[in-house]
């Protein structure tokens, strides 16, 4: 563990804690440097292999177990069976969060800002340290379950005359199909523990969990739910740069002059079971004559010599990119789609699995993209959607108006001061 504080041990303390890729770690920095910059002392804690990104934020880190070989497993990106996977490579870095807190002094007031996917261990913190209040950070819409509309499934779109019964139906259906049984033996193993009731749902159990829910993303996205949890604060996307600063490689610059602006095609940094995207992406290219930018850090996936037309790049500063291109096409991970949202660059959503879907149909109902689930992905699919892009007349200037929306308040102090309110609240902390 590392030892470095920041300021006084008597400072409100936020102990942070994430899961995943990049997409999911990001955010959570946002909030860390937010937190900090208003007298809160922060403990992070996330996979190992993000260490560098939160020590050059100047925070401390604990670092949890990550097996890189779950980026290999078949069904990670399955629509219905990648949850499973997704749960069982976090429950090793999971169970080691009590661990953690138990070294923490037993009189320290401290508030968990967390992952919703560790809010299980969460709550066995809490039994062991009555009183500790506890906030959830989500960052996507379809993270909070709801029946109202618009509603997707995965990659099912549930029609608006489906009434709320049969929609909680459905969510309980797939909910018992694929969720609790990889999770609930283990959850309530450790609840039987920590002497904690078990559940009997584990999406019913997260959503009750928290003091606090914080959703990340605005409005104007995703309005408000009447059923997601509350309180409930909500922000703008937390769009975080590690290095905001950093300009585009002479080679890519290079290209970019040589030509009309091109389209990126990314399936995600950590997706390495794209090949068969990039083929296609290969081939649609040559169909339209347009240059393109392929974006991915496994350049195994690509064949071993590209046309001129097309160039290979293992990372690129989004920030900077998305202005110069004509489209991106991307997987639907949440911290992407923000990005172009941002840069008022047009998007085609080729979704996978997990919230993925419900991003793109998103980027579908504000008139600035479309999406093509995976599973549906073929040249010429592909072809007809980006060609449709380029005929859109009014295409761009619906992404000009909707990143126009980044410019008021970000939400961000409001959130500061609802996760201090719950350092400060007496009383609070006290669910299961």
């Amino acid at each position: 563990m590392d030892t470095r504080t920041q300021g006084s041990s008597r400072l409100p303390h936020v102990v942070l804690v994430t899961i995943g890729s990049a997409g999911d770690l990001f955010p959570f920095l946002r909030l860390a440097l937010a937190l900090h910059a208003a007298g809160h002392r922060i403990s992070f804690l996330g996979p190992v292999q993000h260490e560098p990104f939160v020590h050059a934020a100047g925070l401390p880190f604990h670092g949890l177990p990550a097996d890189p070989a779950v980026l290999d497993h078949p069904d990670l990106w399955h629509p219905t069976r990648g949850f499973g996977i997704v749960w069982e490579a976090t429950r090793p870095a999971m169970a080691e969060v009590p661990a953690f807190m138990a070294t923490l002094p037993p009189d320290e007031k401290c508030t968990m800002l967390v992952h919703p996917l560790a809010l299980p261990e969460a709550a066995l913190c809490r039994a062991a340290r009555p009183g500790l209040a506890i906030a959830a950070a989500y960052l996507a819409p379809s993270n909070l379950p709801t029946v109202h509309d618009p509603l997707l499934l995965g990659p099912w779109r549930v029609p608006r005359w489906v009434p709320h019964g049969a929609r909680r139906w459905l969510w309980r259906t797939l909910a018992g199909r694929f969720v609790d049984p990889v999770a609930l033996p283990g959850v309530n193993a450790a609840r039987r523990t920590a002497g904690l009731a078990p559940v009997d749902s584990l999406l019913d159990a997260i959503v009750s969990i928290a003091d606090l829910s914080i959703g990340l993303f605005p409005p104007w996205f995703a309005p408000t739910q009447p059923d997601w949890p509350q309180p409930l604060v909500r922000s703008s996307f937390p769009l975080f740069d590690p290095d905001p600063h950093a300009a585009l490689s002479g080679e890519l610059q290079q290209f970019l002059a040589q030509g009309s602006p091109p389209l990126v095609f990314t399936p995600g940094t950590g997706n390495r079971q794209a090949r068969a995207y990039f083929q296609h992406a290969l081939e649609a290219v040559r169909l339209l004559g347009e240059r393109a930018i392929f974006l991915t850090p496994h350049r195994d996936q690509l064949p071993a010599e590209l046309p001129r037309h097309v160039l290979w790049q293992d990372y690129v500063p989004l920030r900077a990119l998305l202005p110069q291109v004509a489209v991106l096409v991307h997987h639907g991970g949440i911290g992407t789609t923000a990005e172009a949202l941002h840069a008022g660059t047009a998007q085609l959503v080729v979704p996978l699995a997990h919230d993925q879907f419900d991003n793109g149909a998103r980027v579908e109902a504000l008139g600035v993209g479309r999406s093509l689930p995976a599973t549906r992905l073929s040249t010429r699919r592909l072809v007809a959607c980006l060609a449709s892009l380029f005929d859109d007349e009014g295409l761009q200037a619906r992404c000009r108006a909707v990143a126009g929306n980044f410019a008021g308040d970000d939400g961000f102090e409001e959130v500061v001061k609802a996760v201090a309110g719950l350092v400060a609240a007496p009383g609070r902390g006290m669910r299961a």
